[in-house]
């Protein structure tokens, strides 16, 4: 049996993800803000209601799961939620920022006691590697200047990819794109946006449960290499771009003079 914590687990393939790691005998924790959806998974599934985007919500989850389990075979980030308009956290954070990339950062590093406690463990970020559009405003990570949802989504994909890049620790470390899949809340989304969504998601998005499949095995059987990069089935180039080690250093430094661990 393997321990399994799965953020952003009610929906999509989080959700797929605990559902079928239940199924082989594992504790598995979901982690995720909809305590309707959180109790919808049934019996054997430990749920711990949360909102990611808060720094201090993630802190303790960290400290609730660091008291409560013995180690971490898997950890399985999928946590994101897209936002048409701007909006902060608590903490002055811009929405996507906080929920998409940093508490997956957060939830990495404040595990990773947990998951070096573990014979073999793996961290899979399910994010966009693999894509070349959208960049870093390094100068302007908050996004205060010209926000738009579609660049905010697409920076932190790119912070992800860093995350991957310059991870320490002795998980194996999954960057896992699986492309335009049936799954993720729309009701954020403009009405328009999704039904045209929903409509293109009938004839070309992948079903949840293939998408997923990769995660589910990886739990068993993580790769030997330190970083695994996966796009829509494909195991890219470790020396692309968008995976530069001096970028993940300068994402380490930002986040060292901010604070984020």
């Amino acid at each position: 049996m393997k321990t399994v914590v799965i953020s952003g687990g009610t929906d999509g393939m989080g959700r797929a993800t605990a559902l079928a790691r239940r199924e082989r005998g594992d504790a598995v924790v979901v982690i995720g803000s909809n305590a309707e959806k959180g109790r919808a998974l049934g019996p054997g599934i430990t749920f711990v209601q949360a909102d990611l985007s808060s720094t201090a919500e993630v802190a303790r989850v960290v400290a609730t799961l660091r008291e409560r389990l013995e180690s971490v075979d898997a950890l399985v980030l999928c946590a994101n939620r897209q936002s048409p308009r701007r909006r902060e956290t608590p903490e002055g954070l811009e929405y996507t920022f906080a929920l998409y990339f940093l508490s997956r950062h957060l939830l990495a590093e404040g595990l990773r006691p947990l998951l070096e406690a573990a014979p073999a463990p793996v961290v899979v970020n399910v994010a966009g590697v693999g894509m070349t559009k959208g960049a870093i405003a390094w100068d302007d990570l908050q996004l205060r200047r010209g926000y738009g949802m579609v660049r905010a989504q697409l920076q932190a994909g790119r912070l992800n990819d860093l995350l991957g890049a310059g991870y320490r620790g002795k998980a194996r470390y999954v960057l896992y794109h699986p492309g335009f899949t049936r799954s993720g809340d729309l009701s954020p989304l403009p009405a328009p946006l999704r039904l045209t969504l929903r409509l293109l998601a009938r004839v070309a998005a992948r079903p949840v449960a293939a998408s997923a499949a990769p995660i589910v095995e990886l739990v068993d059987h993580p790769p030997a290499a330190r970083l695994t990069a996966v796009d829509r089935g494909k195991v890219l180039d470790p020396s692309l771009p968008t995976l530069d080690p001096a970028a993940a250093e300068r994402l380490r430094e930002v986040i060292e003079r901010a604070g984020w661990r």
